[in-house]
């Protein structure tokens, strides 16, 4: 026969037990197992800008690389990367599953501004790292504000700057027509341009924004009435692909400066003619695998074989898939230099803490290096010219002028 005090013990221990149950329970511990790190990501795989995709899948390629080796201190990579077609709204949908539901521990590299802009907020209410985004916009290097989102290469408005130098140092009396993306992708390089020329900003005659799935042909038929004779492309490989092989269907030959973000052999230049794109110029802090002074580099040796293996249906022409790999591989160098502590403070504090580290397809010279209050790890561009095969450096390496905002570096 049970006590007074037994069936109060039972029935506290009921009550007790309720309330457990009838509580919110907590979530279940994140991506991180001694045999596993869960890694999300975002890509446009469908959509006005599924070019960029081959950089989600050249990453999911690396990170397959990495775990047929082992992995990273005996833990395999699980790289699970969804589709947002560009769109800022599915982004959030597919971060809030991809923490929620897969529990991934950081998100990594996902593309593009609007969608970063749209779940940062969330990824750093939650302390989840946003680690090297796929976006040149400066909104990704405020350690202050969002100490979890760290960018990765260099910004467009300081791309935009370089373009302007060149201008002003090559062509420095000739008119300048524009035709840019109508986003913050788009005016932020822009800006920078016409920050770069200062006061002779009038030079630029005439601009024209232009959506990413939308006609071209009038527009740069009006820009070449405007009697430009610099033309820059910031804009989509698609899009610059139907502006070069328009201007030659013009007769119109400018000199043609073309956004980094679409400088891809494979989808920009080889659409829109080799024979158009001869002596277009850009930027780049990586290695062209088809550039020749490289046929003996064994890191570009060693980049052929990944993509034989890999990445078999990849094309080696794409500059985005060489981005893909060299930001994978800036990644897992973080990873392997926080050994067993894969806490997530940690994993921001080593993102934070690159010294002059190098991926083995950059550029020489060109070098990522962090700190807690600097979340722009390249800062270093080249000046590039298309030689009708493939891009050959021009000049030096370019200090892209640091472009923060003071007191929240």
């Amino acid at each position: 026969m049970k006590t007074r005090i037994e069936w109060l013990s039972a029935a506290f221990f009921a009550l007790c037990l309720g309330s457990i149950l009838a509580a919110p329970q907590p979530a279940r511990a994140a991506g991180v197992t001694d045999t596993e790190i869960r890694i999300g990501n975002i890509m446009p795989y469908t959509g006005p800008l599924a070019a960029f995709a081959s950089i989600g899948r050249a990453e999911a390629a690396y990170f397959d690389m990495i775990n047929e080796r082992g992995g990273i201190n005996g833990r395999k990579i699980r790289f699970i990367s969804r589709d947002d077609s560009s769109n800022p709204k599915t982004a959030v949908e597919h971060t809030r599953d991809l923490v929620e539901q897969e529990r991934v521990h950081l998100m990594f590299g996902s593309f593009g501004t609007p969608g970063n802009l749209e779940t940062r907020t969330y990824l750093n209410e939650r302390n989840i790292p946003q680690l090297f985004v796929a976006s040149g916009d400066e909104e990704w290097a405020h350690p202050k504000r969002f100490p979890w989102t760290m960018g990765w290469q260099p910004t467009f408005r300081a791309e935009g700057r370089i373009y302007a130098n060149y201008i002003q140092a090559a062509y420095p009396s000739r008119k300048i027509a524009v035709l840019w993306q109508n986003d913050q992708f788009g005016r932020d390089l822009f800006r920078g341009l016409e920050e770069g020329l200062g006061i002779t900003a009038n030079m630029i005659v005439a601009d024209i924004a232009v959506d990413a799935d939308m006609s071209i042909d009038t527009q740069v038929d009006i820009l070449k009435n405007s009697g430009a004779e610099v033309l820059v492309l910031n804009c989509a490989p698609p899009i610059a692909a139907r502006a070069i092989r328009k201007a030659a269907e013009l007769g119109w030959h400018p000199v043609l400066l073309l956004v980094n973000a679409a400088a891809s052999i494979a989808n920009a230049l080889r659409p829109a003619g080799l024979q158009n794109s001869v002596g277009v110029i850009s930027t780049s802090f990586l290695k062209d695998a088809s550039d020749t002074t490289w046929k003996n580099d064994p890191a570009i040796k060693e980049w052929l074989a990944f993509m034989d293996k890999y990445y078999p249906d990849g094309d080696k022409d794409d500059s985005n898939a060489i981005f893909g790999y060299a930001a994978a591989e800036t990644l897992v160098q973080v990873l392997t230099q926080c050994g067993d502590d894969l806490s997530r403070e940690n994993i921001m504090r080593q993102a934070a803490s690159l010294r002059n580290y190098r991926s083995t397809v950059a550029f020489p010279g060109i070098t990522i290096n962090t700190s807690p209050t600097d979340f722009h790890p390249i800062e270093q561009m080249r000046l590039v010219q298309f030689d009708g095969n493939s891009w050959q450096p021009i000049g030096d390496v370019i200090e892209s002028a640091f472009l923060g905002v003071p007191g929240d570096k």
